[in-house]
């Protein structure tokens, strides 16, 4: 069957908008491997977001490298996060699993995400769910463990990562919350810091409740069983 003209010069600017996208997309991926982000999607979504009225915005963003971050900040959100963050190659499929069968039992909604996936959302792409997105996010999953290391995921998820209203990165939260650089983090700090990341605009580090303090209490306990400072010495 052969195609109209208009229909062959739709095919030809889904192809060529396809190609230019895979283009543009490892361009971005191998450039960001060797340069600090001045920006992520999070940070122009929540800007928008302010221009449309949803309250003041006073963004505090700080790249630091990773040998300037306490070790056991790292350890904190691999233990919060993403246990398995050495070993997968972006995708947890066991924690998938898990997921999957608790979201069928109840009402409350499990997430799966690794720091991998979560990265990609934060760096690349928009916050809601969707189907688009998650197939979106896989994407450039993939591209980020194809192009980049475990260290330089990492860095990047900790440096962009949401503590609150306007606070990105583990520098601007220390400094914010803890008035020191993130390389002075203490473990009751940083099990703190990675207790709220389920939800920063909802848990607070100032006031943590009591599922909060739980939660540090469990992430601290998860850092020693894990390895301690020693867990970021194993990442490629």
């Amino acid at each position: 069957m052969r195609l109209g003209p208009r229909f062959r010069r739709i095919a030809i600017l889904l192809l060529k908008g396809t190609l230019g996208f895979v283009a543009l997309s490892l361009l971005c991926v191998i450039a960001l491997r060797f340069m600090a982000p001045p920006f992520s999607a999070l940070m122009v979504e929540r800007r928008v977001g302010s221009w449309f009225g949803e309250g003041k915005y006073s963004p505090a963003y700080r790249w630091v490298s990773l040998d300037k971050i306490a070790p056991v900040m790292s350890a904190a959100v691999i233990a919060s996060e993403d246990q398995n963050f050495r070993d997968h190659y972006g995708f947890d499929i066991a924690a998938i699993q898990r997921a999957l069968g608790h979201n069928g039992r109840s009402t409350r909604t499990k997430g799966a995400s690794t720091l991998t996936q979560q990265t990609a959302k934060n760096l690349f792409l928009w916050s809601s769910r969707s189907w688009l997105r998650k197939g979106v996010e896989a994407y450039f999953t993939v591209l980020l463990e194809t192009f980049w290391n475990k260290r330089r995921i990492l860095e990047t998820y900790l440096n962009i990562v949401e503590f609150g209203d306007g606070i990105y990165g583990v520098e601007a939260a220390s400094q914010h919350y803890f008035r020191k650089p993130a390389s002075r983090l203490n473990s009751e700090e940083a099990a703190l810091l990675a207790a709220v990341l389920p939800n920063p605009r909802r848990y607070r580090v100032k006031s943590p409740g009591p599922y909060v303090r739980e939660r540090q209490q469990w992430i601290l306990q998860q850092i020693y069983q894990l390895g301690g400072n020693n867990l970021v010495k194993t990442l490629d």
